[in-house]
């Protein structure tokens, strides 16, 4: 009885101050509005930037040589010529903690389709780029080893390449482009990735096999940089110090040597881990 009485006061305190019971549950409607907008906002936020990083790609890690030196003018960062592919190779078969491995090259090019062109990137890798980066072929197909040993004349191209050169929702599969007047038969089309979290459009690019790239198109010997996955997040630091080991025993590196510093007759080799996985 006691708390049936105890609700009828209740009920008739709230009936007599009706503009105080109103502001009091406008009060704390509007509370608890705001904290489940500012947690809607806050998951919202997240999963935006989750998106933006994981199309970075899985566990990556970026390796490039130092920069390089002539004539006491230090240049940028990757123009040591002093990375080969005898260096990928090893890193691939001497650690464990890494899925995916890829040497990379690349250039700048002109498109020329007809009376259509258009200038961007172009990649030099392993078919395990699509891996690392998380690319899918949205038609047509990827290029393969076989292209890679014979330096084949093939690509794979960016959605936003294929709309510049011949028009929007086009077949572009089978179909030719000149780079820099070399002809690339297109194998397949990227599926559309749109900007990454550093507003650079990812549809806007080229890929082909890496020895195409390096020796019909920069003809060069060396390697600009690999571009590596983890096999999980937690192995990122095992894989980064496997890695600068076995960079390290190749340039003959001493074991107190930091291959973030140039010593006398070798590259500095830094290793990067792109942006993780938001928690």
């Amino acid at each position: 009885m006691k708390v049936k009485n105890l609700l009828k006061a209740a009920i008739r305190s709230l009936a007599k101050n009706k503009m105080r019971t109103f502001l009091t549950m406008l009060g704390i409607i509007i509370g608890v509005a705001s904290v489940i907008t500012m947690l809607a906002i806050g998951q919202g936020s997240r999963e935006s930037i989750q998106s933006q990083i994981s199309s970075l790609g899985t566990n990556v890690m970026m390796i490039w040589p130092s920069a390089s030196s002539t004539g006491g003018v230090r240049m940028e960062a990757g123009t040591s010529q002093r990375m080969t592919l005898d260096d990928a190779k090893a890193v691939a078969e001497r650690c464990p903690s890494i899925m995916y491995l890829t040497p990379q090259v690349r250039t700048s090019g002109q498109m020329v389709v007809g009376s259509s062109n258009w200038r961007t990137s172009v990649f030099g890798v392993y078919p395990e780029y699509f891996d690392i980066r998380n690319l899918k072929i949205e038609s047509g197909n990827c290029f393969t080893m076989n292209d890679d040993r014979s330096a084949a004349k093939v690509c794979v191209a960016g959605q936003t390449v294929v709309t510049n050169l011949f028009g929007e929702n086009a077949d572009a599969v089978g179909r030719y482009i000149r780079i820099n007047k070399i002809p690339f038969k297109i194998l397949g089309i990227i599926e559309k990735k749109g900007q990454n979290a550093f507003g650079q459009d990812q549809d806007d690019i080229v890929l082909a096999p890496f020895s195409t790239v390096q020796k019909r198109m920069l003809t060069i010997t060396y390697i600009q940089s690999m571009l590596a996955s983890a096999k999980s997040e937690a192995l990122i630091p095992q894989a980064t110090e496997e890695i600068t080991e076995v960079l390290k025993t190749r340039h003959r590196l001493g074991p107190s040597e930091d291959p973030d510093l140039r010593s006398a007759h070798n590259p500095t080799l830094r290793i990067r881990p792109l942006p993780r996985r938001v928690s």
